[in-house]
């Protein structure tokens, strides 16, 4: 079942578009069990470009700024831009907690955390003292009722790394079913899918986390894209009393 948000061009490039990639869709497809929906191949059906192809991935829970590339040599050149971390990406999170901070730093190395003791999910991550270098800065929006709107500058891209570091900072994201405040909610998911009482136990029926920003040089000039806060995570942030 196609969900009824269907993702939108923000800014359009003769090499490449920024899209805004709801909640719940794929960035490319994959192979699955039941169908789920994928910006690559609806944004090939809506603009007849067969070549489009994606950069950088979002995590299907993830909403916000997605890159796709008009053509190979496009892709070629994003290839290198990601590679030399020349692309600012910018994410909003809402997290359960409010830090004492308002401007913070964690320069904090993530590896799998492994399974046994309290953890029986394969693919957690965590600050592990072997793990690889990851450094996030991240600044205070809003506080408001025991949560706060936080701002997560990645300068690396470890596997889940905003919600491994936040996760050891103390700030659960909201719906965040590794990373949360129940570590059993992701095998629950697993077993039943989301249902209204998973969505009761998260607060939300995904994680509170959106792409807000991209940002790159390209021919001689700097690209800025924005995305606003989608309406599910304004609502969730605006009824919180």
């Amino acid at each position: 079942m196609t969900p009824p948000e269907r993702p939108h061009i923000v800014l359009e490039h003769p090499d490449f578009y920024v899209v805004h990639k709801p909640a719940r869709w794929l960035t490319h497809p994959v192979r699955s069990a039941f169908p789920v929906p994928d910006v690559v191949s609806f944004m090939q059906q809506e603009t007849g470009e067969e070549g489009l192809s994606p950069p950088h991935r979002l995590d299907r829970e993830t909403s916000g700024a997605q890159v796709l590339s008009r053509d190979t040599d496009a892709a070629r050149r994003f290839f290198t831009l990601f590679k030399t971390h020349l692309v600012g990406k910018t994410y909003q999170a809402i997290v359960h907690g409010q830090p004492t901070w308002d401007d913070f730093v964690l320069d904090a190395p993530l590896g799998e955390l492994g399974l046994g003791g309290a953890n029986r999910i394969l693919i957690r991550q965590a600050v592990v003292p072997d793990g690889r270098p990851a450094v996030t800065h991240f600044r205070v929006l809003s506080r408001r009722a025991g949560h706060t709107l936080i701002e997560a500058y990645p300068r690396s891209g470890r596997l889940h790394q905003i919600r491994a570091h936040l996760a050891h900072l103390g700030l659960p994201m909201v719906g965040d079913k590794i990373y949360g405040r129940d570590p059993a909610v992701f095998l629950d998911f697993m077993q039943t899918g989301q249902t209204p009482e998973l969505t009761a136990r998260l607060g939300l029926d995904r994680q509170a986390l959106h792409a807000s920003r991209l940002a790159f040089p390209w021919d001689g000039a700097q690209v800025v894209a924005e995305v606003e806060l989608p309406e599910d995570l304004r609502a969730y942030w605006e009824g919180l009393a």
